[in-house]
């Protein structure tokens, strides 16, 4: 992936912890790489072809001096993300230094480096309690509120018998495709906030529930850790998941079994 590159951005702006720091300005420094396939760019010498740099720097720049954070692991994040919500770059790797932070101390700089990414994910959602279509409804739009997080495509609804052996009532299921700039770890944190947000209540596995949503690819990632396994278990086998997520990616290939999902 090409990329475009800010270096030495200096800014004055007001952050820190200590309360000198809020109403005194002080330097800080950028640097960003940022991902972007501009070769069409070189093919058509268009500006519109790429990410424009001093309007990346831009943004930058208004959030530094904009807003007052405590942590300079804030600015960071709040720095990537919005030139990430506002180009179509595919990441950015953002560093911001602090040369003058209050340390009595003999240094350079200090400072912190983010990354975002954007992924495109499936996710699988199903509802047994309530106002199931409701419920299945508010998700997406909860969803879609988080930052981070976009809604780009959701699949019809289907009603499906109760999976697991303990649930007794009917589901209501769906397929949704977001773009999210989340790692797969704060995705989920993001989704169990969602679900409670919705009434979840976890005691029983395969219980019935206001709403149960799952990841079940993060782009072409494998992961496999004590709180997320992606692509997820032996969701080939359940149609409830399966085609749903056949209507609104049919040409995904899975990163495991190298299948499309419509020759499932």
């Amino acid at each position: 992936m090409s990329k475009i590159l800010i270096k030495n951005l200096r800014v004055l702006a007001c952050h820190g912890v200590k309360d000198f720091e809020k109403v005194n300005k002080q330097p800080f420094v950028f640097d960003a790489e940022i991902e972007y396939d501009f070769f069409s760019a070189y093919l058509s010498d268009d500006l519109n072809d790429t990410v424009n740099y001093s309007a990346a720097s831009k943004m930058i720049v208004a959030t530094a001096t904009e807003n007052t954070f405590d942590l300079i692991e804030k600015l960071a994040y709040e720095c990537a993300f919005a030139v990430m919500e506002n180009t179509a770059a595919k990441a950015i790797d953002l560093t911001v230094y602090k040369p003058e932070a209050p340390m009595k101390l003999d240094f350079d700089s200090v400072g912190v480096s983010v990354r975002l990414e954007r992924t495109t994910a499936y996710l699988s959602l199903g509802s047994s309690m309530g106002d199931r279509m409701g419920y299945i409804d508010l998700a997406v739009k909860t969803l879609d509120e988080v930052r981070g997080i976009k809604v780009t495509k959701v699949s019809n609804c289907i009603e499906t018998e109760p999976y697991g052996g303990v649930a007794q009532n009917k589901f209501i299921n769906c397929a949704v495709e977001i773009e999210t700039l989340l790692s797969p770890k704060h995705l989920l944190d993001a989704i169990h906030d969602v679900e409670f947000r919705c009434g979840r209540v976890r005691s029983k596995h395969w219980e019935d529930r206001t709403l149960d949503i799952d990841i079940v690819f993060f782009g072409k990632q494998v992961i496999e850790s004590d709180d997320l396994i992606v692509p997820h278990p032996d969701y080939q086998n359940r149609r409830f998941v399966l085609e749903p997520l056949k209507q609104i990616a049919p040409d995904f290939i899975c990163p495991l079994s190298h299948k499309r999902l419509r020759d499932m």
